[in-house]
């Protein structure tokens, strides 16, 4: 489908002063090249300067008529396409496209050079991507000459912000997007040659068609008597390539599938040829015989001169009515204000229609800012405004009309910077009560609410909200009053809004918001009512409905007194697992509820009350991010470590044990029977902290413990006895430092030793039996004699290990040569009697 909108993308037009009839003509570098008729073999060179203005340069003669013009800019940037007949290939090196199937065609192509070889052209590589054929039986028009195609021309987009100032760097610019046009006389393609070879729009003329050119922003067509300008999608195409999450509730952009549409078909009286540069179309215009013939009768007044009829006569055969001009289009931002002015037309009357203006209008914005090289100084800032503007027209269209794409509300408006008190301004009269409200708007307020944007709105503001949604969207009206933006609003007027929807829809939530609005209004009375209403599941239910209840306020007023005494009386185990809901729904985060339970138990002495350790405990059961599940086991570890350090108690009794939290966590780990063996024999002051010490200890015996980042934590603790010592000795294992484990296991517990190596001594630390334990409880057993019969039993048991994994010869070599024959006797024989059995 084409939409006709008669804007006026055209401005002034200047004829340009050839000598000589043109035939062929290019520009290039602000200079625009004629090259004359046949018979002249001469080429002019003149200069473009603003507002159409053209000064000749000069001109130079050719050896024979010019067949072909085409300026190229020298380097590997250059794009090149190649016409054969009705065969259609495109050839392209600087970004590898998908096409490969085309080769099937079977066409040659070669490149050839416009400059001196250099290293960049001998890597210049032909890459086919698209191949048509069109033929009179395949075409709805049935002639040859219907179907024979008569411009071809790729149109590169740069990256934003990468092209480089002066032109003799120009080459450095990123290749973003390359599109590929094409037209036959009836119908025009328009190519996307990215990533994806894509037919991204089809131009239907509504006349035959002479030529057609492509530029960033339009597509110039002419027919037998017409400039036509059509809309093009490659601002689009190009800005999802620039930036592919471009669709989400932060962004957008109009499809690439918009309908085209025709801006304005201008008349002129023969057009032949047509190019463009910069803002510039050069038009070549020729009469036919006919045309010449009548518009030269002569007059009745012309036949009474004689002197004015010969001269008529002569300039007859001189002049065969030719003119070339130069037509600027007018400014884009001239174009866009036109262009928004025009949707107003179809504001109530075509939604569509009106959406589909300003989606243009938007668009052509959106292409002259993509392309800054094309810009002034002072037109930047400009463009931006007016992108901002569009941004926020888009935004006023899909939340005021009924359509599908509502939900566009929501990125546009982000686009333009208005705030919420900004947008409900534009669309909120005042006063009106019995407005009705489309679900755009709804769609817009209900993510800016619920995403906590850093805007109060004024209590005016607010109440209007509540009025909106009373009136679209009633169920949403409790999460609305929690958001921070709301802070303004009055509560009785929320009671009143409250009041309404209960009666039609009552839940939980509902009434734990009322609850929290009669508390901002200092009425104890109904506050106590609504929380009696639904006791138990008023925290189950309605907390985790609506976590923000449960949350700091960012204007300073936190959870009130009242509330945290209802709540600290309830279950705690329900309040903690509440809030472990919240944090794993992503509604609450690990500092807010941290602050909730501080404040909730603010009445403890302790810097963290066990009902926030009850929480981080439970958390860590459920927990799957690496992250935060370092974070909870580095809290654990310090408020174990400072409780049994500072020998301070919990203030209420934890809601989980050791036990049970080893059996429902894989974080808490079993607890090594050595260090239970090292526990045995701690002092009593210790039992009172048997939960604390059990519960660390499990957790540094879990691999998911990093001890390397808890040792300045554990530092306390390593001077206090035998928690000291197993600490200690589990941090040295964890680390991989067994032997040093064994040494002070010797010096503090020496049975624990053995257990310990039984436990640990394995696959690859086997061998510390035999070149730590055994020397040491050899020389340690040599000093003390059988004044400890700890060491000589430790000792034994070292034997019997070494005796079974050693050879006969590297056993004999371990033991002391002072040492007493009969005590190494028994495993001496017990060593060479399993080399006999193998």
């Amino acid at each position: 489908m084409v939409r006709l909108y008669n804007l006026h993308p055209f401005g002034s037009q200047r004829v340009v002063p050839c000598e000589r009839e043109p035939a062929r003509f290019c520009c290039g570098r602000d200079v625009l090249f004629v090259a004359g008729t046949a018979a002249s073999c001469r080429v002019e060179a003149f200069a473009l300067g603003d507002q159409g203005r053209c000064e000749p340069l000069g001109s130079f003669a050719t050896l024979g008529p010019v067949l072909r013009m085409a300026h190229s800019q020298a380097g590997p940037s250059t794009l090149t396409s190649q016409l054969e007949l009705d065969e259609f290939i495109i050839c392209q090196k600087p970004v590898e496209l998908l096409g490969e199937e085309s080769k099937l065609c079977e066409i040659p192509v070669t490149l050839e050079s416009t400059e001196l070889p250099t290293e960049d052209t001998k890597r210049f590589q032909v890459r086919y991507l698209l191949f048509r054929c069109f033929t009179p039986d395949q075409s709805p028009f049935g002639f040859c000459e219907e179907t024979k195609l008569h411009s071809v021309q790729l149109l590169p987009v740069f990256r934003t912000g990468s092209v480089v100032a002066h032109e003799e760097t120009e080459n450095e610019r990123e290749l973003l997007s390359l599109f590929c046009f094409f037209s036959l006389p009836h119908i025009g393609y328009l190519y996307s040659v990215g990533k994806l070879v894509e037919l991204i729009s089809t131009y239907q003329y509504s006349e035959k068609s002479e030529q057609a050119v492509l530029t960033p922003q339009f597509l110039h067509v002419i027919t037998s008597e017409k400039l036509q300008c059509f809309t093009v999608r490659c601002s689009a195409a190009a800005a999802r390539d620039e930036d592919p999450y471009i669709d989400t509730t932060v962004k957008a952009c109009p499809p690439v599938t918009l309908d085209v549409c025709t801006l304005r078909m201008e008349l002129f009286i023969g057009p032949r040829a047509i190019c463009h540069f910069k803002n510039h179309i050069i038009l070549l215009t020729k009469a036919d015989t006919e045309d010449i013939t009548e518009r030269r009768k002569p007059t009745r007044r012309m036949l009474s001169r004689k002197a004015d009829s010969i001269k008529s006569r002569t300039n007859s055969e001189s002049e065969p009515g030719w003119n070339l001009y130069i037509i600027n289009t007018v400014s884009t931002i001239q174009l866009y204000r036109e262009m928004v002015d025009y949707s107003r037309t179809y504001e109530n009357v075509k939604t569509e229609s009106c959406i589909h203006l300003l989606s243009e209008a938007h668009l052509l914005v959106r292409a002259a800012i993509m392309d800054p090289s094309s810009l002034k100084s002072d037109e930047e800032e400009e463009l931006l405004t007016a992108f901002r503007e569009s941004c926020a027209f888009l935004g006023d269209c899909y939340s005021r009309f009924d359509t599908k794409d509502y939900h566009l509300a929501l990125p546009y408006y982000r686009m333009s910077g208005l705030s919420m008190t900004e947008v409900l301004k534009r669309l909120v009269s005042e006063g009106d009560e019995i407005q009705t409200y489309e679900r755009g708007l709804v769609f817009y307020l209900t993510h800016s609410l619920n995403e906590d944007l850093n805007e109060e709105l004024s209590k005016e503001s607010a109440n209007k909200v509540l009025q909106i949604f009373c009136v679209a969207d009633p169920v949403q009206l409790p999460h609305i009053l929690c958001s921070p933006c709301m802070t303004n609003v009055c509560p009785l007027t929320a009671v009143k809004y409250l009041q309404k929807v209960e009666k039609m829809m009552p839940s939980v939530v509902l009434t734990l918001t009322k609850a929290f609005m009669a508390l901002k209004m200092g009425d104890l009375t109904m506050y106590e009512h609504e929380m009696d209403s639904y006791k138990e599941t008023i925290l189950a239910c309605g907390f985790i409905g609506q976590p923000k209840l449960l949350r700091q306020r960012k204007e300073g007023m936190v959870i009130p007194t009242e509330f945290a005494v209802y709540l600290k009386e309830m279950q705690p185990g329900l309040l903690v697992a509440a809030t472990v809901a919240l944090h794993e729904n992503s509604k609450i985060e690990l500092e807010e509820a941290d602050t909730f339970f501080k404040m909730l138990c603010s009445d403890s002495e302790n810097t963290v009350p066990q009902l926030l350790v009850d929480f981080w405990e439970a958390l860590l059961v459920v927990c799957s991010q690496e992250e935060i599940l370092q974070e909870l086991l580095l809290r654990l570890t310090s408020q174990y470590v400072w409780r049994i350090s500072k020998q301070e108690l919990p203030e209420t009794k934890p809601l989980k044990t050791t036990e049970d939290l080893i059996n429902s966590c894989s974080h808490f780990a079993l607890i090594f029977p050595w260090v239970t063996s090292i526990m045995s024999a701690s002092s009593p002051s210790d039992k009172g902290y048997h939960e604390d010490i059990s519960k660390l200890q499990s957790l540094l015996c879990s691999q998911s413990t990093d001890i390397t980042s808890v040792l300045p934590v554990l530092e306390p603790l390593t001077e206090s006895g035998n928690v000291g010592l197993a600490i200690r000795v589990l941090c040295s294992t964890r680390l991989g430092k067994h032997e040093e484990a064994i040494e002070r296991l010797l010096e503090r517990c020496p049975d624990v030793a053995v257990l310990y190596a039984q436990h640990e001594l394995k696959d690859d630390n086997r061998a510390v039996w035999w070149n730590k334990l055994l020397p040491e409880l050899c020389k340690r057993a040599r000093l003390t004699g059988n004044d400890c019969p700890v060491l000589i039993s430790s000792l034994k048991e070292t034997l019997s290990v070494v005796a079974t994994e050693l050879e006969l010869r590297d056993f004999l070599s371990l033991l002391p040569e002072d040492g007493t024959a009969a005590f190494f006797l028994p495993h001496l024989l017990q060593c060479s009697q399993r080399k006999l059995l193998t």
